[in-house]
């Protein structure tokens, strides 16, 4: 495993993530999700492969996938020995301050995370959308109080558009509050959006990228025209605003991973994962792995160097698309 500062800052991670959207009690999340017992496997590979950096969300599983992650730490590591991220945002509950960015919901949600977790620390604390309802003032001052608490390291933004960032950015320099480390963010060979604005925004705050859905769903690691439990070719997912997550002539990008898989002798994962660890603002890509083959792909995708050649050949067909899961009614 390889190792890296998340930005400019001093936290290091290691290049892979482990994203813990995957475990969640029977019940709470899609039915590819593994409840505790089957997520064992996968934790105890991530340690063994050296993946310290595990996100999770409060979100996911309705809080099910913190208190699985949180017995993981205990069950097979220690907890100075990863890098734990988590998230809010989402409607927690039916009380006022499970929803949203305000003061009463980041101190509340601080609280409910740390205990599921089993932790008195959360090392990455992250804004899963922006909230249009909060002053950012408040959200920002709010996340620097649970800081200076001892309650988290370090903070971390997600999905939103590049000037909403640099707003919030901005509000917790004019105040010499604490300022975010980190964009989680959709990042894959057909969702290259965030080349335009927010990547070129990190670079200049030195603030890293963690991408979600590296792999697009699994999109690009299998021929095109084969199925996964993910998607299907005649029904395409879209986003809550009917936003399509991968178009027809994204045909194109995955033929050209499955050329230059076969010919290097390796997986479409392991292409597909190093073309995104390639670009210089990302840190860690989230792996959101079920099975064991998906966190030795992306370990393996770290001794891939892709040459100037196969890089013009995965990013030629390319197009353009409006990006996904923010800007909605829902926020997700």
């Amino acid at each position: 495993m390889e190792y890296t500062r998340l930005g400019t800052s001093g936290l290091r991670i290691s290049r892979i993530a482990l994203g813990c959207m995957s475990f969640s009690a029977v019940g709470r999340q899609g039915a590819w999700a593994l409840d505790a017992e089957a997520a064992e496997p996968i934790f105890r590979q991530a340690v063994e492969l050296g993946i310290t950096f595990w996100d999770t969300a409060n979100i996911y599983g309705a809080g099910s996938s913190e208190e699985i992650t949180g017995a993981a730490i205990t069950k097979f590591t220690k907890r100075e020995d990863v890098v734990i991220a988590t998230k809010l945002f989402g409607p927690m509950g039916s009380g006022p301050g499970g929803r949203g960015l305000s003061r009463r919901a980041v101190l509340e949600q601080v609280d409910a995370s740390l205990k599921r977790l089993g932790t008195d620390y959360i090392d990455l604390y992250q804004i899963h959308r922006f909230d249009p309802n909060t002053p950012v003032e408040e959200t920002m001052e709010a996340l620097h109080n649970v800081v200076k608490a001892g309650k988290a390291r370090y903070i971390g933004a997600s999905s939103m558009w590049a000037w909403q960032f640099s707003k919030m950015q901005y509000t917790a320099e004019l105040h010499n509050w604490t300022k975010f480390v980190s964009m989680q963010d959709q990042y894959n060979l057909v969702a290259r959006e965030e080349e335009r604005e927010m990547y070129p925004l990190l670079a200049d705050q030195g603030v890293g990228a963690i991408p979600w859905s590296p792999l697009a769903a699994g999109l690009v690691t299998r021929p095109w025209g084969e199925s996964s439990t993910t998607r299907s070719r005649s029904n395409p997912r879209a986003d809550p605003s009917g936003r399509p997550l991968w178009l027809e002539t994204d045909k194109g990008t995955v033929d050209a991973v499955q050329a230059i898989a076969e010919a290097r002798d390796v997986s479409m994962a392991q292409i597909a994962l190093a073309w995104v660890l390639h670009n210089p603002v990302v840190s860690a890509p989230i792996v959101g792995a079920t099975k064991p083959h998906h966190l030795a792909d992306a370990a393996a995708a770290l001794a891939v160097h892709l040459t100037g050649e196969e890089v013009a050949a995965l990013e030629e067909h390319y197009t353009p698309r409006l990006p996904t899961y923010y800007g909605t009614k829902s926020g997700f």
